[in-house]
C-alpha cells in the first residue's frame, strides 16, 4: 500500500508540474504588458536625457549637432513550452512510476524604428527662434518665469542674456539677471500674468504688471516701478504688448524680447559647463561663459570627470571624460526637464508622429 501511494505521488507531482509550465504561457501576454508599458515609457525618457546631454556637449566642442526621433517599437516575444507525462501503471515486481519531460524555449527580439529629423522639420523646430507666443504661456502654468527667461531669451528690452559668442556682452547684462529677479517676485505675488490670444489667426501675448487699478500692495510697487525703468516702460497703463520689433510709437507700452531657438538654448546650456582644463589650452572648446549680476549659477550644473558616479540622473562619455548632472541637484534636474518640455513644444509642429510601442499580449 505505501507503495501504491508513492506511485501515485509521483504521477500527480509529474501532472501537475506539467501544469504549471503550460499554464505560465497563459498569463505572460498580460504579465508583459503590465511590465513593458512602464519600462519602455522609462527608457524612451532615459534615452532622451541622454541624446540633450550629448548634444550640449557635442555643441560646447563645436560638432554638428543631429536629432533622431524613436517612431516605432515592437516587443517581439516568442516563448514556446510542450512537454507530456510518463506513467508506467504495470504491477507485479517492475514498480510503477511517473515522469514528465518539458521544454521551455524564450527569446526577446524587440525592433526600434528611429526617424532622423532633416530639411524644413529640422529647421521649423530646432534652428527657428521660439515665439514668445510659445514659451510665455508656460509661466501661467507654474513655470518660474526666470527660469524659462534665462534659457529661452537672448535679450528683452535690449539687456542682454549670456551668450557663449563671446564679446563684451558674453556675460549677460547685469540689469537682465536683476530683472529675472523680479519677474520672479512679482509672478509669485501674483502680479505678473501673461495673456494669450489669436487676432485675425495672428497670435499675441501681452504681459501685465499688477491688477486694472493703481492701488497696489507696497511691496510690489517697488518691483512694478524697477521692472518699467528697467524696460523704459510707461506708468500710464498696465498691459505691454511682447513683440520681436519695437513699436512703432516707441511709447513705452511694448516690450521687444528676442528668443533664442532650440539649438541657441543649449549651446548656451552648452557655454556654462565646465570642461578638462587641457580642452580650453588645445583649442577644442572656448572658456566657459560666467554669468554677471548675482545669477553665478549655471542654469544646469554638468560635472566633469574621469568616471562618472553610480546613480547619476544622466551620464554620457565625450572623449576621454564622463560627463553628468548629479541626481540630488533639484535645480539642474528641473531645469533640464524644463528645456526639454521646450523641446517638445518646439517638435509639435513637425509631420513625424509620436513613438507607437507594440507589446505581444497573448
Amino acid at each position: 500500500m505505501k507503495h501504491n501511494t508513492l506511485s501515485l505521488s509521483r504521477r500527480l507531482l509529474a501532472v501537475c508540474a506539467l501544469a504549471v509550465i503550460l499554464g505560465g504561457c497563459v498569463t505572460a501576454g498580460p504579465t508583459r504588458l503590465r511590465a513593458d508599458q512602464v519600462a519602455y515609457e522609462r527608457a524612451l525618457g532615459d534615452a532622451k536625457k541622454r541624446e540633450m546631454l550629448a548634444t550640449i556637449i557635442g555643441l560646447r566642442f563645436g560638432d554638428s549637432p543631429s536629432f533622431v526621433n524613436v517612431s516605432q517599437i515592437i516587443a517581439a516575444y516568442n516563448f514556446d513550452a510542450s512537454g507530456g507525462p510518463i506513467l508506467n501503471l504495470s504491477s507485479g515486481a517492475t514498480p510503477s512510476f511517473a515522469q514528465a519531460n518539458a521544454t521551455v524555449t524564450y527569446a526577446n527580439h524587440p525592433t526600434f524604428t528611429f526617424t532622423p529629423v532633416t530639411g524644413d522639420a529640422y529647421a521649423t523646430a530646432y534652428i527657428r527662434p521660439l515665439p514668445a507666443t510659445l514659451v510665455l504661456p508656460l509661466a501661467e502654468s507654474g513655470m518660474p518665469i526666470d527660469l524659462l527667461l534665462r534659457l529661452a531669451v537672448q535679450s528683452i528690452g535690449g539687456l542682454q542674456n549670456g551668450t557663449p559668442l563671446g564679446g563684451p556682452n558674453s556675460d549677460g547684462t547685469p540689469g537682465f539677471f536683476q530683472l529675472l529677479r523680479v519677474l520672479r517676485n512679482l509672478q509669485l505675488a501674483g502680479e505678473l500674468t501673461f495673456d494669450y490670444k489669436e487676432v485675425d489667426k495672428v497670435a499675441q501675448i501681452s504681459m501685465t504688471l499688477g491688477g486694472a487699478d493703481t492701488d497696489q500692495p507696497a511691496t510690489d510697487s517697488a518691483d512694478i516701478a524697477t521692472v518699467r525703468k528697467l524696460l523704459h516702460l510707461s506708468s500710464k497703463t498696465h498691459v505691454y504688448a511682447i513683440s520681436s520689433t519695437q513699436a512703432a510709437d516707441g511709447g513705452g507700452t511694448s516690450v521687444v524680447m528676442v528668443t533664442r531657438s532650440v539649438l541657441g538654448i543649449l549651446s548656451n546650456l552648452g557655454a556654462q559647463i565646465n570642461v578638462p582644463d587641457d580642452a580650453i589650452r588645445n583649442g577644442s572648446t572656448k572658456p566657459t561663459v560666467k554669468l554677471v549680476g548675482g545669477e553665478t549659477r549655471p542654469t544646469v550644473i554638468v560635472h566633469v570627470g574621469e568616471k562618472a558616479p553610480n546613480g547619476a540622473y544622466v551620464a554620457m562619455q565625450y572623449g576621454e571624460s564622463y560627463y553628468w548632472i548629479e541626481r540630488d541637484d533639484f535645480d539642474s534636474k528641473y531645469a533640464f526637464t524644463v528645456v526639454q518640455n521646450l523641446i517638445a513644444l518646439a517638435e509639435s509642429n513637425q509631420d513625424a508622429k509620436t513613438p507607437i510601442v507594440t507589446i505581444p499580449a497573448g
